[in-house]
C-alpha cells in the first residue's frame, strides 16, 4: 500500500495535478475576491472565512479526474483490481494521495492568503482546523465521482456536477466553524457535525468507491 501511495502522488506531481496547480488556483481565487467586493476592509473580514473555503473546495475539484483516470487509460487499474490488494484498500490509498497532494498544501497555505483577506486574527487557527477536518472528506466524495465517471471521455463536467452538490454540507459546516471561531462564538455544533461528516464519509464511501469500479471493470 505504501508502494501504491507513493506511486500516485508521483503520478499526480508529474500529471500537472499536483499541489501547484491547486494552490495556483487558490491564489488566484483569494486575489481577485477584493477587486469584485471592493477593498472594505469590514467586508472582506467578513466573507474571508466563506471565500477561503469556496476556494480551497474548487482548487479541490480541479484534480478529481486525474485520481483514476491515468490508471484506466493505461490499463494499471485492471491490474490493481487482481493484486492482493482489496478494491475497498487501493480507492483509500488514491484518496489518501489525493489529499495529500492537493488537500493538505491547501490547508497549510489557507491562513497564509487569509492574511489578503483581512482574516481576524481569532479566526485562523479555526480556519486551520476546519480545513484540515474537512477537507479529507473532499478528496473521499471525489474519488468516489471518479470511480463513477471512470471510463467516460470528457468525464470532467458530469464529475463536478455530481460532487457538488456532496460537497455542499462539508462547505457550509467548515465555513461555519471558521467563520463562528473569527467572531469568537461557539462552535462546538458545527465543529461536530463537520467531524461527523468527515468520518461518515471515510467510514463509508470507500466500499461504495469499490463497488463502482467493480461494476465499470466488468
Amino acid at each position: 500500500m505504501i508502494a501504491l501511495l507513493t506511486r500516485d502522488m508521483r503520478l499526480a506531481m508529474r500529471a500537472g495535478g499536483g499541489f501547484g496547480l491547486g494552490l495556483a488556483f487558490f491564489l488566484i481565487v483569494v486575489v481577485l475576491v477584493p477587486f469584485g467586493v471592493g477593498p472594505q476592509s469590514a467586508l472582506l473580514s467578513t466573507i474571508a472565512p466563506g471565500i477561503l473555503w469556496l476556494g480551497a473546495l474548487l482548487a479541490c475539484l480541479l484534480s478529481l479526474d486525474r485520481i483514476l483516470a491515468l490508471d484506466w487509460e493505461d490499463g494499471s487499474l485492471d491490474l490493481l483490481a487482481t493484486s492482493p490488494l482489496p478494491m475497498e484498500g487501493i480507492v483509500s490509498v488514491k484518496a489518501l494521495a489525493h489529499w495529500l497532494t492537493t488537500g493538505l498544501p491547501l490547508v497549510l497555505a489557507a491562513p497564509v492568503l487569509g492574511v489578503l483577506l483581512n482574516l481576524p486574527t481569532p479566526g485562523f487557527g479555526w480556519l486551520l482546523a476546519s480545513l484540515a477536518l474537512g477537507t479529507p472528506a473532499l478528496s473521499v466524495i471525489g474519488t468516489f465521482g471518479a470511480a463513477l465517471t471512470v471510463g467516460l471521455k470528457r468525464g470532467g463536467l458530469l464529475l463536478s456536477l455530481l460532487v457538488l452538490p456532496l460537497y455542499m454540507p462539508t462547505l457550509i459546516f467548515g465555513a461555519e466553524v471558521a467563520r463562528r471561531g473569527a467572531e469568537g462564538l461557539a462552535l462546538g455544533t458545527p465543529l461536530a457535525l463537520l467531524a461527523g461528516i468527515t468520518c461518515g464519509t471515510i467510514a463509508l464511501l470507500p466500499f461504495a468507491s469499490a463497488a463502482v469500479l467493480r461494476v465499470n471493470l466488468r
